[in-house]
């Protein structure tokens, strides 16, 4: 403070400009491989009353499961009947083969989980 009681801003405490929250992303467990993602990253397959189905909007009315989008996860997941431990139901054969059919439309992988290449790869030319 000055002689005269203003504040010139000398040794004062810099205040905290406030700006926009960022945004919380919700995460998920895939009941396959049991990796955390993002929610929009995992399909959700929920129980409904007419049965299982495939909610791609994630909004869907029922209990739900989520897995990642790659075939491997969905065909780990139906092998071992994790999906009807997830939504608490046996899965109908028109069911199990609708979730058969949808995971064979996925890609083994999915792009990001591309390995990574930490040099130790054999790099020689002939």
């Amino acid at each position: 403070m000055s002689e005269t009681g203003e504040n010139t801003g000398e040794n004062t405490v810099a205040k905290h400009v406030k700006g926009p929250r960022p945004k919380h992303v919700a995460n998920r467990i895939c009941i396959a491989c049991r990796e955390s993602a993002g929610k929009r990253a995992l399909i959700r397959i929920v129980r409904t009353p007419s049965g299982i189905e495939v909610d791609t909007s994630g909004k869907k009315a029922g209990r739900g499961a989520y897995l990642h989008p790659q075939g491997s996860c969905w065909h780990a997941a139906l092998e071992s009947r994790r999906i009807e431990q997830a939504l608490r139901v046996r899965l109908s054969a028109p069911d199990r083969q609708m979730l058969q059919d949808f995971a064979a439309t996925l890609p083994d992988r999915t792009p990001d989980a591309v390995p990574v290449d930490n040099g130790t790869a054999d790099v020689s030319q002939e």
